[in-house]
This record gives structure tokens, sequence and C-alpha cells, in this order.
């Protein structure tokens, strides 16, 4: 599939605009009492666990959907009962308190940096799933009487389930633990992310890269230049095809792998290269490593004796990318809307910062 540059404003052939994707759930926030286990955990000794909610629980980690929990309860308590059930470690950033369901949710949403409208909420309550409808109503609600149904609704099937899928909840513990640690740590943020040992590699895409690529285009709205998505077949297409290159990056540290955590797509045109699609999942925002990735391409382009424009649409999430295109020194040419195209600025790239060993493939 050979690709031609659209007018400023329209899509790329084959990619499908964020507004147009079906909703895809990212996190399950999940209530206590009378949802999670039958019982009132601060009125009587012992709950018992739902029936099948293990197995659902179980079902969504191996999917990749992350878990939490957004209860109206005693913390201690509360997490000493899901760590006596074994399930405590499914769940991040708890919201275990005495304030409203929305709030809590809320929170969730910000420490994961996922959007509202990926979340799904379940609650035994009218009133509380109510709460969160008025205070949230990009938010799934689910009455707790459905949970034997949960991993049936579309929302909650994504058409693959990728090696980063089955690990994403190990990937963002890890995360929470560096958090930790660099909260603690005591220096310039350099000296902290020279610490890591970080090695971030780019490579061309093969095939068994495109469930995880065409995962990546449909969960990752924040860190976005286009918004575009691509199937899996239009992805073997594009990556078979002369004219364009697709490439692929991932991060690992002393702690482990983040995974595939980045995609670019770059037309090939013979006096320029534009580059269609590029996006980085949110959990290595602040790894200082977002510009590699753009500085391997501008290498590229130059190596070939072109110039590096790059589409950008810009939406509320996403102005992020656009400031480091800024920052990058592209400037803009030509605009329709939201819709812009940016140009690289002459001459090769600045070297990757010593913090970070850069692997290309």
């Amino acid at each position: 599939m050979s690709q031609t540059m659209q007018p400023a404003g329209s899509a790329a052939p084959g990619a499908r605009p964020e507004r147009a994707r079906a909703k895809e759930i990212k996190c399950v926030v999940w209530d206590l009492d009378e949802t999670l286990w039958y019982g009132v955990l601060l009125e009587q000794s012992e709950v018992v666990l739902r029936e099948g909610v293990r197995e659902v629980i179980e079902t969504l980690d191996a999917r990749g959907i992350l878990q939490s929990v957004a209860s109206r309860n005693d913390h201690r308590h509360a997490m000493s009962r899901l760590e006596a059930f074994g399930l405590a470690g499914y769940f991040l950033y708890p919201q275990i308190n005495w304030g409203p369901k929305s709030a809590s949710i809320r929170a969730i949403a910000e420490s994961i940096n996922i959007g509202l409208d990926t979340l799904a909420f379940v609650d035994d309550q009218a009133f509380e799933r109510d709460e969160v409808r008025f205070a949230a109503p990009e938010v799934l609600c689910i009455d707790a009487a459905r949970v034997l149904e949960i991993p049936k609704l579309p929302e909650m099937n994504p058409r693959f389930i990728t090696e980063d899928s089955r690990r994403r909840r190990d990937m963002y513990l890890a995360d929470i633990g560096r958090k930790q640690l660099e909260e603690s740590f005591d220096g310039p943020q350099e000296d902290f992310l020279a610490s890591l040992e970080m090695a971030f590699s780019i490579r061309a895409a093969e095939e068994e890269d495109l469930k995880r690529v065409e995962e990546l285009t449909i969960r990752t709205n924040q860190l976005n230049t286009t918004g575009y998505s691509y199937s899996y077949e239009e992805l073997e297409q594009l990556r078979r095809s002369p004219d364009h290159l697709l490439l692929v990056a991932g991060l690992d540290d002393k702690y482990g792998t983040y995974g595939k955590i980045g995609v670019a797509l770059v037309e090939k045109k013979p006096d320029a290269w534009n580059l269609r699609l590029l996006l980085m999942s949110c959990r290595v925002l602040s790894r200082g490593v977002g510009s590699l990735l753009i500085n391997h391409i501008r290498e590229l382009a130059v190596s070939s004796g072109v110039r590096l424009e790059a589409e950008m649409v810009i939406t509320d999430r996403n102005r992020m990318m656009h400031m480091t295109y800024r920052f990058l020194g592209f400037t803009e040419i030509a605009a329709n809307g939201a819709h812009l195209v940016l140009q690289a600025p002459a001459g090769p790239p600045p070297k990757a910062p010593a913090y970070v060993r850069v692997l290309v493939g």
C-alpha cells in the first residue's frame, strides 16, 4: 500500500482517526463490599468472595486490562482482606477512603495516566454508579450483578493479546517501584536517569511486532502525534512497502523491560520524508527518551539527502507531542485547523543524552 501526501486536514489512507475507534477499556475499577465480596467488611468479621470474581480478575489481567479499587472502607483493613484472598497484587493505585467514588476513579486514571473514557467501574449500588456517571460520564459503569458477563463485553476483548499485554500489570508495578526510588533519590534528575542504565532500541518492525504495533496505535492517545490507527493487515502492507519505513522502539533498564513503547511510520518520497505517525507509551514520559526516535529518523533523512516533514493533528490530549516537535526545532509550514505539517531543522540532530544508550538494530 503506497500512501501519498494528503492535504492538511485529511487523514492518511488506511488510517482511522481516534474519534472513529471503538471504545476499549484499559482499567476496571472495583468496589469491594457486596461487589468483589459478599458482606460489609466493617460490619462483620468475615466476608466471602463473590462467586466467579477471581476468575474474572485473572481473565482481565491475562488480557492486559489493568485493575484497581475504589471503595468506601478502612484502607488497612480492606487491603488486609485483599491480601488474604491473594488478590492485592492485581490492583494498581487502590483508592480506599471515605470520599466520592468519582474522585477515587479520577485519582486512579491520573496515577496510571489514562483517560477516563478507558475506565470501567463495577459497583453493586445504583447510587454510587449514578454518582460516577454524573461526575465522570465517560466512565463505563457496570452493575456488580453482571460480574460474570464482564469478560464477554466487547470493550473487554482486545483484538490481540500480545506478550506486552500479558506483562502489562508487572510492567506498571515495576514503574511504581521506579517512581518510589526516584522520589527518594537525592541528586539531580540526570543522575537518577543515569542510575537506571537505560537502553533504548530502535529497529524496523518485523511481522511478530505488528500485533503490538496495532495495539499501540489504538491504545495510545496522549503521546500520539496524529491519532491515526492502523490494522494488522494495513501495517503488514506498510512494513513491506518500499515507500514506507515502519519502526518500533523498546526500552529496558536495570529493573527490567518497558516492552515495545514507540512506533513511527514514515512515508519516503524522493525529495522529502513525511513522518505520518509518531507515538510513545505514556509509561516512558518521565524518562527523557521522547526525542530519541524523532532524532533517529532525522539522522536517516539527512543521510538520504532529503528533508523531513511531520504531520501533527493537535487534540486536547497530545499537545505534549507538539511541544516535543517545537523543542527539537521543527517549524510549521502548513496548517488546516488542528492539522499541521511541520519541517525538521536542517543538519544532523543532536546526540543522545549520556544517561541512555541507543541501540539501532
